[in-house]
C-alpha cells in the first residue's frame, strides 16, 4: 500500500493537488481512492491496512447498496433462520422504510453522522416507537453485512432513539384496568369469552401464547399452566418469542375452576381457546368479539363511549397484581419471580416497564385470596 500526492493545474492555470491511497486487496485486486486532504488519506490507509489484514475489507467500488444489504438480511431471516412468517413480514415493512430513505447509498458511504440524520428524520415523521424499530432493523442489516464482509463496521451501533418518557409509565385506570373494572368486564363477557379473559388476567400470558395454548400444557391437578408455544398472526403454531418466554405459571382456584368448566363445554380437544372448528383464534377476534362487547356492556368505556382497554392491558393487570401482592411473611413477590412469570428476558426489562409500580403491597397475601378480593364480587357471580 502507498500514499502519494498528485499535483496538476486547471485549464485556467490554478494549481491543484490530491492524495491517493493505492493498495491491493487480499484477492490481488488493485484499488485507488482519492482524498483532498493528506490526513484523510492517512486515516483511510490505516483503516484499510487493518481491514485487509483481518479479511474484512470491501472496496468502496464493490460495496453493496443498502437495498442489496436489506435483501441479504431478509433472505437470511426467511431461509436460514426460518423466522415466522409474521416476523419476516414485519422485517420487510421495516426494510421498506430504510430503502425509501437510504436504499441507493452504498454501505461504504454510510457514516454515523448520516445515520444520526436518518434517525432525526424518522423521529420527525413517525412515532418514536416506529423510529426505534426501523433503526433497530438498520442495525441488524449492518451487523449481518459486517459478518459477511460487506462492510468493515456497523456505523449505526452508537445511534439510539430514547424512550418517550411521557408514555413510558403505565397508569392504573388509564393503561391498567382496576380490579373493579376487570370484575365488571368478566361478569359482562359472554360464555365463550369469559374463560379466555380470566386466563389472560390471571396468568399475564401474551395473546399469541393464549391462542396457541394446548390442553396438554394445562395441568389442572397441579394448578399450573406451561407456556411452550404460540400461534402467530396467521394461526401457525410455532416457537415462543424468546427462550425466556418458556415458563410455568401457577393457576389459582378461580382460574382452575373456569378452565375445568370450559373443558367440558368446549368442542376443541387440542387447543384450549380455539374456533368452533378447532383452529387458533385470530387476534382481532379477541378484541372485537370478546373484549370490546364485554367492556361496552360493563360500561368500561372512555368519555366518547369507546372501550378503554386493549387485550394487552390484561397482561399489564397481571403484572401490577404480581408486583403488589404479598406472600407469606408480608414480603413482596421478588422481582426475579415477576420477571419469570411474565416471560421477560431480563429483570431490567420488567423494571423498565413496571418499575414505578414497586412496591405498594396492599393486596391479598395469597393467590386465592387475591382472586377473591380483586375479582370475586363480580366474576364469581357470573360463572
Amino acid at each position: 500500500m502507498s500514499i502519494r500526492r498528485r499535483r496538476w493545474s486547471t485549464t485556467g492555470g490554478e494549481p491543484r493537488e490530491s492524495w491517493i491511497v493505492d493498495y491491493v486487496d487480499r484477492a490481488g485486486e488493485r484499488h485507488i481512492t482519492t482524498f483532498a486532504r493528506k490526513a484523510d488519506a492517512v486515516a483511510y490507509d490505516v483503516e484499510v491496512r487493518t481491514a485487509v489484514r483481518a479479511g474484512t475489507h470491501t472496496a468502496p467500488s464493490k460495496s453493496p447498496t443498502v437495498s442489496e444489504a436489506i435483501e441479504d438480511w431478509l433472505e437470511r431471516a426467511e431461509f436460514v433462520e426460518q423466522l415466522e412468517r409474521a416476523t419476516v413480514k414485519q422485517y420487510r415493512e421495516l426494510g421498506a422504510h430504510i430503502r425509501q430513505r437510504l436504499g441507493a447509498l452504498r454501505l461504504s458511504d454510510l457514516t454515523t453522522p448520516g445515520v444520526n440524520a436518518f434517525r432525526n428524520q424518522l423521529c420527525r415523521e413517525l412515532s418514536r416507537s416506529m423510529a426505534r424499530k426501523i433503526l433497530t432493523a438498520l442495525k441488524g442489516v449492518l451487523t449481518y453485512a459486517q459478518s459477511n464482509g460487506s462492510v468493515a463496521q456497523n456505523v449505526a451501533l452508537a445511534v439510539t432513539v430514547g424512550a418517550d418518557k411521557r408514555k413510558a409509565r403505565l397508569e392504573v385506570g388509564k393503561d391498567i384496568p382496576t380490579p373493579d373494572e376487570l370484575g365488571r368486564i368478566l361478569a359482562a363477557a359472554h360464555e365463550r369469552a369469559r374463560p379466555l379473559l380470566v386466563a389472560a388476567a390471571l396468568t399475564g400470558m401474551r395473546a399469541s401464547e393464549l391462542r396457541g395454548l394446548p390442553w396438554s400444557n394445562v395441568d389442572l391437578k397441579r394448578s399450573e399452566i406451561h407456556v411452550r408455544q404460540r400461534a402467530d398472526r396467521y394461526g401457525v403454531i410455532g416457537r415462543l418469542k424468546s427462550r425466556a418466554a418458556r415458563r410455568s405459571i401457577p393457576a389459582g382456584p378461580m382460574l382452575v375452576n373456569a378452565l375445568k368448566a370450559w373443558r367440558l363445554a368446549s368442542s376443541s380437544k387440542e387447543l384450549v381457546f380455539a374456533t368452533r372448528t378447532g383452529k387458533p383464534l385470530d387476534h382481532p377476534s379477541l378484541w372485537k368479539r370478546m373484549l370490546v362487547p364485554a367492556q361496552i356492556k360493563a360500561g368500561v368505556v372512555t368519555a366518547n363511549g369507546k372501550p378503554k382497554y386493549g387485550v394487552h392491558a390484561l397482561r399489564h393487570f397481571y403484572a401490577s397484581w404480581c408486583i403488589n401482592r404479598r406472600v407469606d411473611g408480608g414480603l413482596e413477590l421478588p422481582l426475579k419471580l415477576v420477571q419469570e412469570r411474565l416471560g421477560h428476558a431480563s429483570a431490567q426489562m420488567t423494571l423498565d416497564r413496571y418499575g414505578h409500580l414497586f412496591p405498594r403491597g396492599d393486596d391479598g397475601t395469597e393467590l386465592a385470596a387475591a382472586e377473591r378480593e380483586l375479582l370475586a364480587p363480580h366474576a364469581l357471580d357470573a360463572t
